[in-house]
């Protein structure tokens, strides 16, 4: 330790001395520059500190040069190469202005960011009867549903309702956006109604018109049912015989069954159906539905027996059972009785909805009363498209269009329409929302259809092979009776056995028809049970 500090010692006076001598010298210098130029000291200082000052300048520039000269060619391509994109970007920028409109609404509703902005010259405004449609590509960080999910508040940008617009997406882009702002509240003017080729035309099945007057619905019936809901007087009932109408045009070869809730309101096509009946009876409604199930049991024998057999799969005329007044089947009076039937019934619309489905028997239910206990969840579950009308509440509207429907994509709010304009609603299909109004077809106009559908119906009737079924309806129209009872049909289609019971058994097992009883209650068939048997194949 004492020799450590001895040599710090002696380095400190070491130093000490070294700068006493460094001062001593550089005073002497300036005193020689001082005499020399004849300067004071003072003034002699600053100028030797300049010229000091000036010579560590040159140098470092000397330096400098010669550092970029030797070591600087790549530097300069590489600077470049990153400086290109970005003036480019420049340039384009300054060369293509942004949309104003678009660009502020999508900013303000939060789909773009500040920075970005809607190209101009990639956007296309066209003016349609009823507003503006735009036509433009999103930025790359933004894609169609950005837009979908912002689309309120997009039009109140515009100073309108979530009615007066309409959002497609580019199917070969998806930064591709049309959006469609109506100029006045959708509907306010009634579109005509379509002509037959208009309908035959359209790729699907069309329940109504949309906001811009083309044709709007479903893609097919097919594997698919349907729920309709909305107060009373919302045009629910002309939007179904709409439906209706439509359909015998354009739908082909159908059997249709109408279980008239209403008791008239379907009325107009009671001549098309293989069973038509007027009531609110639940005991109607279980009866229908257990003759539809049996007929879809039969078809799915039918399709096993095919693939047990390696044959192709049997095709099926397609079956569409429309239930008006839904909700008074499902209704029960509080009772455990009453509760039991009502459970009963709910459990047979549900397999009609669920699992006839795939043997080619749909099903559409409507009802005036969409509060909670109208559909059951059970059945409105397997009805993949949902129509509403006008209701007071969102929870109503659940019931129709189910409850996780105000978290769908682009929703509209069933509670916003017009009460006013009878017939609109909300078709919700394909996880899409479209607001549409139903076609209001005169009764002249649905009289001349059905009547051209029935007289149809009656030629293929009559060029069908003979069969037993085919000739009892023969012989009870040769007679002009509607009404036949057994011991006289029964010889005539060679049921020789006198016992009524043997009688009766054999002649139902021939036609494949229940017997039924008349007024007096004697056993016997129906021209019209027999007729609706042989329309409706299998």
């Amino acid at each position: 330790m004492g020799r450590k500090k001895q040599q710090v010692n002696d380095d400190a006076w070491g130093h000490a001395a070294g700068a006493i001598g460094g001062l001593a010298i550089v005073f002497g210098i300036l005193g020689a520059i001082k005499d020399k130029l004849g300067l004071s000291m003072p003034v002699t200082m600053v100028l030797v500190v300049a010229v000091l000052v000036g010579l560590g300048y040159g140098a470092w520039r000397l330096r400098s040069g010669l550092q970029r000269l030797l070591t600087g060619q790549a530097q300069p391509a590489t600077a470049l190469a990153q400086q290109v994109p970005v003036q480019a970007a420049v340039v384009e920028a300054e060369a293509v202005p942004a949309h104003p409109e678009l660009t502020e609404a999508l900013i303000t509703a939060q789909v773009l960011d500040k920075s970005e902005v809607i190209r101009a010259d990639e956007v296309t405004v066209e003016a349609v009867s009823t507003g503006k449609r735009y036509s433009f590509l999103l930025p790359k960080t933004c894609t169609y549903k950005d837009v979908e999910r912002r689309l309120e508040t997009v039009a109140g940008w515009f100073d309108v309702s979530r009615l007066h617009v309409k959002l497609e997406r580019d199917r070969n882009n998806a930064r591709g956006v049309n959006l469609l702002v109506l100029d006045a509240p959708p509907f306010s003017q009634p579109f005509p109604t379509p002509s037959r080729e208009q309908i035959k035309a359209f790729d699907g099945v069309p329940l109504g018109h949309d906001v811009t007057g083309a044709l709007a619905g479903v893609p097919t019936l097919d594997k698919a049912s349907m729920v309709v809901g909305g107060m009373s007087q919302m045009g629910k009932t002309t939007l179904i015989n709409g439906l209706i109408t439509c359909l015998l045009i354009a739908y082909g070869e159908f059997d249709m069954y109408l279980l008239d809730g209403k008791f008239c309101g379907l009325v107009t096509f009671e001549k098309n159906c293989v069973r038509y009946e007027s009531s609110d009876d639940p005991d109607v409604f279980e009866d229908m539905a257990d003759e539809l199930l049996t007929r879809g049991a039969k078809r799915y024998e039918k399709k096993r027996e095919a693939k047990r057999n390696r044959q192709p799969e049997p095709t099926f005329k397609p079956v569409i059972f429309v239930i008006d007044e839904a909700a008074d089947f499902f209704a029960d009076n509080g009772t455990a009785k009453d509760k039991e039937r009502a459970a009963g019934v709910a459990e047979k619309a549900r397999k009609l909805a669920a699992k006839s489905l795939e043997s080619g028997i749909s099903v559409i239910f409507l009802t005036q009363r969409p509060d909670k206990d109208a559909i059951p969840v059970t059945v409105r579950n397997q009805c993949q498209y949902r129509v509403c009308m006008y209701v007071e509440s969102e929870g109503t509207a659940k019931v129709t269009l189910g409850d996780s429907y105000f978290t769908t994509a682009a929703p509209i709010n069933p509670t916003h329409l017009n009460p006013q304009i009878k017939g609109q609603a909300v078709l919700f299909a394909g996880g899409t929302s479209t607001l549409i109004r139903g076609f209001g077809f005169s009764d002249e106009f649905m009289w001349e259809v059905v009547d051209e559908v029935h007289d149809r119906q009656q030629k293929t009737l009559a060029a069908a092979p003979p069969t037993p079924l085919k000739q009892a309806i023969d012989l009870m129209r040769e007679k002009q009776m509607d009404f036949m009872h057994t011991a006289e049909l029964a010889p005539a289609l060679g049921v020789t056995e006198t016992s009524p019971a043997t009688q009766g058994r054999k002649l139902s097992a021939l036609l494949g028809v229940p017997s039924g009883k008349d007024d007096k209650g004697v056993r016997g068939y129906k021209l019209d049970d027999l007729k609706a048997a042989a329309m409706s194949g299998s």
